[in-house]
């Protein structure tokens, strides 16, 4: 299993790469297994900042393995038992994700479609390389990605949404960052560049600053206008009562670095 996610951390930067070029990285059991474990893992690793997801081979990730998929429909109740474990499991895995203390950044190139689409949508950021193709095309075989579809309708506007799981049509790297599914865009050969160069701008923040802040970040996004706002106020207050955030701010004053405790 340590082989299908593999996991080589660089300083407080955490890099995972889904291990099967195969079958172009899809979301078998046994890899949705492999990265639900990696990510408990990183849930109680302290000393990672960032965590950096992309996948081996010719593909970031080609949704779920559809011949095991298949397999699952050989039971007398024709998969549903099945059907209905594989979508909770990988609802799961979806959600570890922006549950994480650390900034998840997505490194996509070549395809992420259905539940590789999902996976991006999943991550707190992404960078794609030039000619990267994202769609939720199961409704081409005659299967909406309605489950893709939850991470997809919050990342990017409905209607974008709507248009790509009813045509099953891909869209491109640039149309991607222009209806917010990715930050930003690289050549190929450049792309670990460009993703480790933000990876490690995020890792050299405060890291419980970062920490407090992505929940927030989304407890706030499920609020009405009100609540979002109490509750954040309440978050900044525990924050500026810190030691660190108080060397920062004098720091800044001083026109100098900040001797931050948690470096």
């Amino acid at each position: 299993m340590s082989d299908l996610v593999i996991r080589d951390d660089k300083g407080a930067v955490a890099h995972l790469t889904m291990n099967a070029p195969g079958s172009l990285n899809a979301l078998s059991d046994a890899m949705l297994a492999a990265l639900k474990t990696r990510f408990s893992e990183l849930a109680s690793d302290d000393t990672i900042k960032v965590v950096v997801l992309k996948g081996a081979g010719k593909a970031f990730c080609a949704g779920h393995d559809l011949k095991e998929m298949q397999r699952g429909r050989e039971s007398a109740d024709k998969g549903r038992a099945y059907f209905a474990d594989l979508f909770f499991r990988c609802a799961e895995v979806m959600q570890m994700i922006p549950a994480l203390p650390q900034p998840v950044i997505a490194q996509a190139h070549g395809i992420a479609t259905a539940a590789g689409c999902q996976l991006v949508a999943s991550c707190d950021l992404a960078v794609a390389a030039e000619g990267t193709r994202f769609g939720v095309n199961g409704v081409n075989i005659g299967l909406f990605c309605s489950t893709p579809m939850v991470a997809l309708s919050r990342n990017v506007p409905r209607k974008v949404a709507f248009e790509m799981l009813t045509t099953g049509e891909f869209i491109d790297a640039g149309r991607a960052r222009e209806v917010g599914l990715i930050n930003r865009i690289a050549p190929h050969d450049a792309l670990d560049a460009e993703t480790d160069k933000l990876a490690e701008t995020l890792a050299a923040k405060l890291g419980a600053a970062v920490k407090i802040g992505k929940q927030a970040f989304y407890d706030q996004a499920n609020m009405d206008l009100a609540q979002a706002y109490e509750h954040t106020a309440a978050v900044m207050v525990e924050n500026m009562l810190w030691r660190d955030t108080e060397e920062g701010l004098q720091a800044f004053i001083e026109k100098r670095k900040p001797d931050w405790a948690d470096s």
